[in-house]
């Protein structure tokens, strides 16, 4: 380690030159200076590399005096500098030093000190410059740390995701092992208690999570996921939810607070946890939670500066939480409100078997419906408003209000629609006069609906569509029938193009699929639909099951409806039908043949008596003021149906007839004795029908 000798005069440094330089590079060194042998054992050390630079370390090797995590490794990469493979700059390396509590973290620097014959011969030795950088790295700990929950956390709106992510940026670049609890009425939406929170109060597990090296001794986790607890009095947790201020606590076998939670104190010593800091979740004055922060092992204990940080990170998941527990609230509401607008059980219709799927998710707007209509006919419904909340719901709810409106005044499908989209166009003008400090203003409502009626008679379905996928039909023989159905423009759509609708034919034992578009977001969902229709012997609710459980995975977090339809007839046994002449003395006969048919069904002498004067009263109109073909049609089914059809167009209005009046009081007495009554139109003319209640079968 010496320079070789030199000239006189040349300009060489004197031979003493190079001992002084030494001694002061080593006393004067900003760095630590370590200089170790071929073998890597240290020869000498300076004062800077604290605790190493004694007598007691000379001979050790340089991995032994540090007592690196790592020895293998770092060892390697300076015998490939002995061997000549250039330096090391820089290099980071974890150990501990024996007078120095706690791992350390050095940047090390290590290079060639060649021999007498250059960088082609033996190497003297290594000459090392050594860091202590502990302090930087946990401050660049901390910042990574913070900087992991600012990203990860708050992108849900789910409190678990919420809270999941917090841990796994916590886990395990801070904390060795983490804990989240939330008060367990704020999991279900409520408002979170003004502190101090009660000692009573039940806390439920929202996250944990373990680094690698933490031990587990112990089966299971000191917070399994899922579970409750009431805090213990007289510990870091209850103090800490009490007066809202964090907690630096060091944890040894004889900690006193851990006697009153055997438990958890049992589950913390299997993992060996040293040190701890426990932070309240509270926004506002009120507290959402606990936050339990846990180093185990080997690990440097927190300090004042992780207090910090644990605060920091603290109110940012507070914050997300809350949001979360906001939306979750307002979710809640709107699915109740939605619950409460839809059909509450399944209807019975008189030749359609239905049955439906609602899939709770974020869309609250998604909404179905069947509508009884005379002549033994049912609508079938499927809609959505886009969106989420308790708008989306109220509007399905003034949509849906509207459209069985509609229905009941017998309506084509195509009409039906182009009158609701009207009533859409009046509440979208309504949305954009709000004052713009209303959140809704400005807020684009989207919406759609699919209509089809059936009628068993014909066995006929005429669709129409607004801004909505056309409803999957299968024939009994398990064919996809197809249905060329033009898609007409959404409700709240500017567009102003007419609905075109659609009829199909279909047999017997056929199958409508009416579904929300979130069911038909692939490609292959159409496909998958009316494959599983054409499933043998499955009922409907089976068969709706069957699609759900085929659904990709990414679509169940999305609300969607589903309704499914078997068609079918009217039994002849429950149906009588008469052609009737243009003649005065038509309603006479009309009366004998409705008693005659009445009577064999078994219906009670006042339900043939008032049927017999309801039919005399509608043939009579259509005698007086239609024009042939005349038809009289009897239903039996939950109520008695009586349908008189003309060839004449022309609607007749109920009069209230004065005392001296001698006419105009055939509707009014119709109205009196039947449940409903109406008229419908088609391209052959009209058919005026009523509904009476049956006693023992309630209103239809």
């Amino acid at each position: 380690m010496s320079y070789a000798e030199t000239p006189a005069g040349s300009g060489a440094p004197p031979g003493g030159l190079d001992d002084a330089l030494l001694k002061a590079l080593f006393d004067q060194s900003a760095v630590g200076l370590l200089v170790l042998d071929p073998h890597l054992r240290l020869v000498r050390a300076n004062s800077l590399v604290e605790g190493v630079g004694t007598e007691e370390y000379i001979g050790l090797r340089f991995t032994n005096a540090f007592r690196l995590d790592d020895p293998q490794g770092s060892e390697q990469l300076l015998k490939q500098v002995l061997a000549g493979e250039g330096p090391v700059r820089e290099h980071l390396v974890r150990g501990r030093l024996r007078r120095i509590p706690g791992d350390r973290t050095f940047l090390v620097s290590a290079y060639r000190l060649d021999g007498p014959d250059g960088p082609d011969g033996p190497a003297l030795g290594l000459l090392s410059a050594v860091v202590d950088v502990t302090e930087r790295e946990r401050a660049r700990a901390r910042e990574t740390a913070l900087a992991a929950v600012r990203d990860a956390v708050g992108g849900s709106l789910d409190v678990a995701t919420t809270c999941r992510a917090f841990i796994d940026a916590l886990v395990p670049g801070f904390a060795d092992l983490a804990v989240i609890e939330v008060v367990d009425e704020v999991l279900r939406g409520a408002d979170p208690p003004v502190g101090p929170l009660p000692p009573d109060t039940p806390l439920r597990c929202a996250a944990s999570g373990r680094c690698d090296t933490v031990r587990d001794d112990e089966p299971g986790r000191p917070r399994p996921v899922g579970g409750t607890r009431r805090l213990p009095p007289r510990t870091p947790y209850a103090l800490a939810v009490a007066d809202l201020r964090p907690r630096l606590v060091p944890l040894t076998a004889d900690t006193p607070w851990l006697a009153p939670d055997p438990a958890g104190g049992h589950g913390l010593a299997g993992t060996g946890a040293h040190s701890l800091i426990v932070v309240p979740l509270t926004l506002r004055g009120a507290v959402l939670g606990l936050v339990s922060l846990y180093r185990c092992g080997a690990a440097e204990p927190f300090d004042e500066e992780d207090v910090s940080l644990a605060g920091t990170a603290a109110t940012r998941a507070a914050l997300a939480i809350d949001n979360a527990r906001r939306y979750e609230r307002e979710h809640v509401i709107a699915s109740t409100v939605q619950r409460r607008l839809l059909p509450q059980a399944e209807r019975h219709q008189a030749a359609v078997e239905t049955a439906h799927v609602l899939l709770p998710g974020r869309d609250s707007g998604c909404w179905f419906d069947t509508i009884a209509l005379s002549g033994a006919r049912t609508a079938l419904v499927v809609g959505g408003v886009a969106g989420e909340g308790l708008q989306s719901a109220i509007a399905m709810g003034q949509l849906r209000t509207v459209i069985q409106a509609l229905a009941g005044l017998d309506l084509e499908p195509e009409e039906v629609l182009a009158r609701l989209k009207e009533t859409a166009d009046r509440l979208a003008h309504e949305r954009a006069a709000l004052p713009p400090s209303d959140s809704l203003h400005g807020e684009e409502l989207r919406a759609g609906c699919v209509y089809g009626v059936y009628d068993p008679f014909t066995r006929t379905c005429t669709v129409a569509r607004a801004g909505h996928p056309a409803p999957l039909i299968v024939g009994p023989d398990g064919q996809a029938v197809p249905l060329d159905l033009p898609e007409g423009p959404g409700l709240f759509a500017t567009d102003g193009a007419l609905f075109a609708p659609a009829t199909v034919t279909l047999e017997e034992g056929s199958l409508f699929a009416f579904c929300t578009a979130e069911l038909l977001a692939d490609e292959h969902a159409e496909e998958r639909i009316t494959r599983t229709l054409a499933r043998p012997g499955r009922s409907l609710q089976q068969l709706g099951d069957d699609i759900v459980y085929a659904l990709p995975d990414d679509t169940r977090s999305a609300g969607a409806a589903l309704l499914l339809a078997r068609t079918g007839t009217v039994s002849d046994h429950r149906v009588a039908t008469w052609d009737l002449a243009q003649e005065r003395t038509t309603p006479a006969t009309a009366r004998l043949l409705v008693r005659d048919r009445l009577q064999g069904w078994g219906l009670d002498e006042d339900t043939v008596d008032a049927t017999e004067l309801i039919v005399s009263e509608l043939v009579t109109n259509a005698v007086r003021y239609g024009t042939p073909p005349l038809r009289l049609r009897l239903l039996l089914d939950t109520s008695l149906t009586c349908e008189v059809h003309d060839g004449s167009t022309a609607s007749p209005h109920l009069r209230h007839a004065r005392t001296v009046d001698e006419g105009g009081r055939g509707l009014f007495i119709v109205s009196r004795l039947a449940a409903h009554w109406g008229a419908r139109h088609g391209p052959d003319g009209k058919v005026l029908w009523t509904e009476q209640d049956l006693p023992g079968e309630g209103t239809h």
